[in-house]
């Protein structure tokens, strides 16, 4: 008995673990699940739920934390950095979370850009799902959700290791700037999807931020959310309501009907004409039907593209192919046994659940081909909008409104520890650009004080060149958006990777995602990891005056400017002090330099590069990256 009484005294901690042994049991928010990557070097955060005053201890790799749960029923332990490696088994309490590794986690956010898969038309993407395995590579797609109030766990979401099943959902940006970041400093890395297509900076950024800034497009609507919140929870309970019913509509036609609104005996002599690609009166779920006659059997091929966004293609009462919002229309091949010699129909579900507006086709675009035989579907059209299926219901897209991605998508996971961010947005707030210098930098200081890490290294897409090309474009608003993008590098440990080059005229999707994704890998190389190497195309520096030139110099041109393409230098005008502009020739004349020609009769005050829409330009450094746009006076 004495002996026992003096290992009590003697050995406090013996007490600790058999006598009060945490054994009850705790939840976890959905990151903290088999399979996660946590960041290494730093403080690991581990919390969740449980039952007040309890013990709770957790353990992984050699190292131990513990707490107890306070009386709202959370709790957090913080386990000290760990260096990278796994798999392990984080241990809380009895509870075993699974193959856990230790590397850098990314945040991946923004819009659709950033949110593209790789499945849908994403250049290179063949190569990648050729060799599908990286054990080490994980990513966690936040599933889409907002809400007026912070929310302390994501509504959906799991860790999923890149294999040939899950790589082509992986976002294509994130992807090939994982995929360098394991590659190339040999850890794993957890990426976490936080993205939601054309959605806006403020909806980003915690409301109560953004209502302290007087005098914006969303200061007022943020104060009325931050005043108001039961009313808000109410508005957004009934558009949940009927978000949920328009899906059940949207999700899949019923079989029966649909084979016999798209048979070719079907009667649609009550239903309107359009001619297709010309006008869009098409809205709710639309049912067009196109007729056309074959003068031969055997297979087909149809063209049928564009469509905007979601469309189930019947050909003579037989579904052929159903198109995903994200999906580009390949050329479908017919089988012969479901086309006729003689009439055949071709019928379209379309739904466009972004505007309620579905769009069908592209001149030149909308043709079947058989035996080398072209068969013309663009012109007149028979189309229904309700008689088919009802109407939808009016489901409004309160995602957009100031802090309510914020809320339930980014406050839930900032007890994660991250190595940084990756972010690529930005065209949803190009009509507002003079706001965005300040609302963007406003958002990544919100995101850096609630991390509670410091400023961890936060890396951007700067917008890619798209529209219509124009020579002459001073008001562009996607230009000027790209400056307050460049304006926010003034912020410490930011980065940009510029696209200007990559873009597509016609698509605002650039099917160039590997380049976009390397590029802000060069970034976290120089910002996040302290390389020392050129990671961005030529930086102006300043311009002078000499005699009828511009004598214009630049960083960060490596090894020697030089023209990506052709032998004239494009991209560069000039502007005078009554407004107007002309384009500027000159060449490239030392390896940091270019001369311009003043035009004769101009008195330039200002200079400008790659400033429009979509400018042409090419003028790169020794690693083909290009000169990033900019504006500067004389």
């Amino acid at each position: 008995m004495k002996k026992l009484l003096f290992i009590l005294l003697a050995f406090p901690w013996f007490v600790a673990c058999e006598f009060s042994k945490p054994d009850s049991e705790v939840k976890f928010p959905k990151l903290i699940s088999d399979g996660m990557v946590v960041q290494r070097d730093i403080p690991i955060k581990i919390w969740g739920r449980g039952i007040p005053k309890e013990k709770v201890r957790a353990s992984m790799a050699g190292a131990i934390g513990s707490t107890q749960v306070l009386e709202d029923s959370t709790w957090l332990v913080q386990l000290p950095p760990l260096p990278a490696g796994g798999p392990y088994e984080l241990q809380v309490n009895l509870q075993t979370i699974k193959d856990v590794y230790i590397g850098d986690v990314w945040l991946a956010g923004g819009q659709s850009n950033m949110e593209w898969p790789l499945k849908s038309g994403v250049i290179g993407a063949e190569e990648e799902f050729a060799n599908p395995d990286f054990s080490q590579i994980r990513f966690f797609k936040v599933a889409n959700d907002y809400s007026a109030e912070e929310k302390s766990d994501v509504s959906g979401g799991e860790w999923k290791v890149a294999n040939g099943e899950n790589l082509p959902e992986f976002s294509a940006v994130a992807w090939f700037f994982a995929k360098r970041n394991h590659q190339e400093k040999n850890v794993p890395v957890g990426i976490i999807e936080s993205n939601w297509g054309g959605t806006p900076a403020e909806g980003w950024t915690e409301t109560k931020i953004l209502a302290e800034i007087e005098g914006r497009s969303y200061t007022a609507e943020s104060k009325e959310i931050v005043e108001n919140p039961a009313k808000w929870r109410e508005i957004l309970s009934e558009n949940e309501k009927r978000r949920e019913m328009r899906d059940l509509l949207v999700k899949r036609p019923d079989s029966l009907a649909a084979g016999e609104v798209s048979s070719v005996g079907y009667n649609d002599g009550d239903w309107k004409s359009i001619n297709l690609p010309a006008g869009n009166p098409l809205e709710h779920i639309a049912w067009v039907r196109k007729k056309f006659n074959l003068s031969s059997t055997g297979e087909a091929i149809l063209t049928l593209s564009p469509i905007n966004q979601m469309a189930y293609i019947y050909i003579n009462g037989v579904q052929v192919h159903y198109k995903d919002w994200s999906a580009t229309m390949s050329e479908l091949k017919i089988p012969a046994e479901i086309l006729k010699k003689g009439q055949n129909v071709l019928t379209v579900r379309a739904i466009n659940t972004w505007n309620n507006k579905p769009e069908i086709g592209r001149k030149g675009e909308m043709y079947l081909t058989q035996n080398g035989r072209k068969i013309n579907l663009e012109g007149a059209w028979t189309y229904s909008n309700d008689k088919v299926e009802p109407q939808l219901p009016v489901v409004e897209y309160h995602n957009w409104r100031p802090g309510f991605m914020f809320n339930a998508m980014i406050a839930p996971l900032t007890n994660y520890a991250i190595k940084g961010a990756i972010w690529y947005q930005g065209e949803s707030n190009a009509g507002r650009h003079a706001e965005y210098r300040e609302l963007f930098g406003t958002m990544i200081t919100n995101w850096r004080a609630r991390w509670e890490i410091g400023d961890f290294p936060f890396l951007f897409v700067q917008l890619a060149n798209y529209m219509e090309r124009k020579e002459l474009q001073p008001d562009s608003d996607w230009a000027h958006l790209r400056e307050a993008q460049t304006q926010t590098l003034e912020l410490p440990n930011t980065g940009m990777a510029t696209i200007i080059d990559i873009g597509e005229e016609g698509d605002i999707h650039p099917r160039n995602k590997k380049d976009v994704g390397e590029r802000l890998w060069l970034q976290a190389k120089k910002v996040a990891f302290g390389e020392d190497l050129l990671a961005s195309g030529p930086v102006f520096k300043e311009a002078k005056r000499e005699g009828n030139e511009l004598v214009l110099t630049f960083s960060d041109f490596g090894e020697g400017l030089k023209l990506s393409q052709g032998e004239e230098l494009k991209g560069f005008i000039v502007e005078d002090a009554e407004g107007q502009f002309e384009v500027a020739k000159g060449m490239i004349s030392g390896p940091n330099q270019v001369n311009l020609t003043i035009p004769e009769g101009f008195v330039p005050v200002g200079i400008r590069y790659a400033w429009a829409d979509n400018p042409e330009v090419n003028l790169v450094n020794n690693l083909n990256l290009p000169t990033r746009p900019f504006k500067a006076g004389l």
